[in-house]
């Protein structure tokens, strides 16, 4: 357990608090190795789950506006040594891009829109007809 795959170099998991600490900056000392692990070169892995629950603590915990949160995972996630877990990066930064265009909480919908694009799983059943505004075909079962 913990190994590395073969042939390839480790990765290093992070979990949401890691990646708050890295985006809010406290606390200072917790911060200060949260951003030694991202900005260093180690191999970095985020789970959807995390970016998800690291905007939710933004907004919520932080008081971060959306427009900022979006720009912080934007960025997190096109770091050369970070990459979404289970997950192809460029769409995600597609739908996120898109997100920042739209009102409301659309970061948890990006990242559903992101996982069904990247395994072809279209149309998106939903019975939430904003999902369409991302681009991609719904079907309301």
């Amino acid at each position: 357990m913990g190994d590395a795959r073969p042939g390839s170099e480790a990765v290093i998991g992070a979990d949401t608090s890691v990646l708050v600490r890295y985006l809010v900056g406290t606390p200072a000392a917790q911060a200060r190795r949260a951003a030694g692990l991202i900005d260093g070169e180690t191999e970095v892995g985020i789970s959807p789950v995390a970016i998800a629950e690291c905007a939710h603590v933004l907004r919520t915990q932080y008081s971060v506006d959306q427009g900022d949160i979006l720009d912080s995972l934007i960025g997190l996630v096109q770091r050369a040594n970070v990459r979404v877990l289970g997950m192809r990066t460029d769409l995600l930064l597609g739908v996120l891009v898109r997100a920042r265009q739209l009102p409301g909480r659309p970061i948890p919908d990006a990242l559903i829109v992101a996982a069904s694009l990247a395994d072809g799983a279209l149309p998106l059943a939903t019975f939430d007809r904003d999902q369409g505004r991302y681009g991609i075909a719904i079907l309301e079962p």
